[in-house]
């Protein structure tokens, strides 16, 4: 199956989705509308990542394999070694391949005001200072300009790989709202 677009009906209700795309790009609120949409549980896999101290939890990639067994539930398609995993499992990828200038301006802004409210993230972590983005170079903001490439080709292979998984390739704001409007809400009406 090729790359689908916005307006393409999708080929059956998904009940295993992944939402693709780099840093700051909007999977996780994707993900949410998508959860509440199709009625599927939405696993924020970051949640699941980060421990206290934004060390990453012993457990996470049993606590991925356990629910990604699960017949129904929505998650970001992120951390390598359980990509191949979910991806295996998904029945569906929407794919968030925004412009390089709409992903920084969008992960710039959340991690200015996440840091400036101190707003408590996973497991108790915040925001680290800003000028951080100058010294970590796995800085959010800086990780999302170094990989914004690497994610279509990620998704290229995995369309290689698994060419019945249908793939939903969404390039602007507009064309997600057309297809959680359109496709999205089609399917959920069928049901």
């Amino acid at each position: 199956m090729s790359l689908l677009g916005p307006d393409d009906p999708l080929p059956h209700r998904p009940q295993r989705v992944l939402v693709a795309g780099t840093s700051g790009s909007g999977k996780t609120t994707l993900a949410g509308r998508i959860g509440r949409a199709l009625d599927l549980p939405h696993v924020e896999i970051d949640g699941l990542h980060h421990g206290p101290g934004w060390v990453p939890r012993p457990t996470f990639v049993e606590d991925v394999e356990r629910f990604s067994a699960q017949p129904d539930w929505v998650t970001e398609w992120q951390y390598g070694i359980v990509r191949p995993l979910l991806a295996e499992r998904a029945d569906l990828m929407v794919w968030l391949n925004l412009p390089r200038p709409v992903v920084m301006r969008q992960i710039v802004r959340r991690t200015v005001l996440r840091r400036l409210r101190r707003e408590v993230l996973w497991n108790g972590n915040i925001e680290p200072p800003l000028h951080t983005v100058l010294t970590d170079p796995e800085h959010v903001v800086r990780w999302a300009w170094s990989t914004h490439r690497t994610n279509a080709e990620r998704v290229a292979r995995l369309v290689e790989d698994r060419p019945e998984l249908p793939v939903i390739r969404l390039r602007s704001r507009a064309e997600v709202e057309r297809w959680v409007r359109g496709p999205l809400a089609a399917v959920v009406a069928r049901t």
